[in-house]
């Protein structure tokens, strides 16, 4: 089904007011999801507030109060209460941006959350305030160690951030081989996975997206990506997670921020980015390969596209499952 733009974001807050959240939290949930659409991510678009409903569901709604643990001029520590990891990361990115402009670096972490979304949304928050940041979440064990077909780490995203004199740089990359959003996309859609990129329960190779779930996926890169996801896994434990977070709960979420003019010009460092950046693109393609893209090319490029289309499409089946959502809301409340 095609969308407006708007359209797409009232659904989305509609489903979101339904699970219980008030307006300020379901507008700034929404604009996660919906920039995930506009981005052509749609795993982590709309079909994520079906995630959301189910585990509600699943455990009750247990929300506490974000509330700061423990506070310095460059860093803090937040606990999360169970809360949405959209709406405790964007507490701690705001927290961690604050006291960089005043301090020129800051730490922050977060835990007992859950669902933090694409790390790059924060580092836009960051380069937009002409900060250089770099985020890491961990998660539940969904991901096997390379060589192993069990579960020890979660999808485990690393993001780095950088401002430019014109467009931001940003890389964001998850640690596993397919991300737990689109493997449960799949699963609700009656999709096959890629070749390669789970295990079953017993450790075999799978392409069910539901075996896969009950199993484990596979690290990304190898060894060398296995490497990069138990990194992450330590640094949400320092942001206060258990070692192994249970299902959809308890995970640690980091974010480092600084000012560029910590060691020079910030003018200069930003000019330096973007002309870097134009080096990168200006590389010989392979034979017959298309020109060279620099990390987040292709989001903001595909949501330009979207944005100017004013068209987002949602599968039917995920459009009827976000609507019963709504229709399920108690008469009279009003979130």
């Amino acid at each position: 089904m095609k969308f407006t733009v708007t359209a797409a974001r009232d659904l989305a807050e509609r489903v979101l007011a339904a699970l219980g959240h008030d307006a300020t939290d379901a507008v700034l949930i929404a604009d996660h999801l919906i920039d995930c659409e506009l981005r052509g991510l749609a795993y982590g678009g709309l079909a994520r507030a079906i995630s959301i409903a189910e585990r509600i569901a699943r455990t009750g709604d247990r929300r506490r109060a974000i509330r700061v643990l423990h506070e310095t001029p460059v860093s803090a520590r937040l606990d999360g209460g169970d809360q949405l990891g959209y709406l405790v990361a964007h507490r701690a990115t705001q927290i961690a941006t604050g006291k960089a402009e005043a301090t020129g670096i800051a730490v922050v972490g977060a835990s007992d959350t859950w669902y933090t979304g694409m790390l790059s949304y924060y580092a836009e928050i960051a380069a937009a305030r002409g900060l250089v940041s770099v985020i890491a979440s961990n998660a539940s064990p969904w991901v096997a160690p390379h060589g192993a077909t069990e579960g020890r780490f979660g999808t485990n995203p690393i993001c780095f951030g950088f401002p430019s004199a014109d467009e931001p740089v940003i890389w964001d990359v998850g640690t596993s081989a397919i991300i737990h959003a689109e493997v449960t996309l799949a699963r609700r859609l009656g999709q096959l996975l890629p070749a390669d990129v789970a295990f079953d329960a017993e450790g075999q190779p799978t392409r069910d997206p539901g075996a896969a779930l009950a199993g484990a996926f596979a690290a990304w890169g190898g060894h060398k990506g296995s490497g990069l996801g138990i990194v992450v896994q330590l640094l949400g434990i320092m942001a206060g997670s258990p070692p192994i977070p249970p299902e959809l709960a308890g995970f640690g979420f980091v974010i480092i921020t600084m000012r560029p003019d910590l060691m020079g010009s910030a003018d200069d460092f930003r000019a330096n980015v973007s002309a870097y950046a134009k080096g990168v693109r200006t590389a010989r393609p392979v034979d017959g390969g298309a020109p060279v893209r620099m990390p987040f090319d292709r989001s903001r490029a595909e949501r330009q596209r979207r944005r100017a289309a004013d068209a987002i499409e949602i599968p039917d089946e995920i459009c009827r499952q976000l609507n019963d959502i709504v229709a399920r809301q108690p008469a009279g409340v009003n979130s």
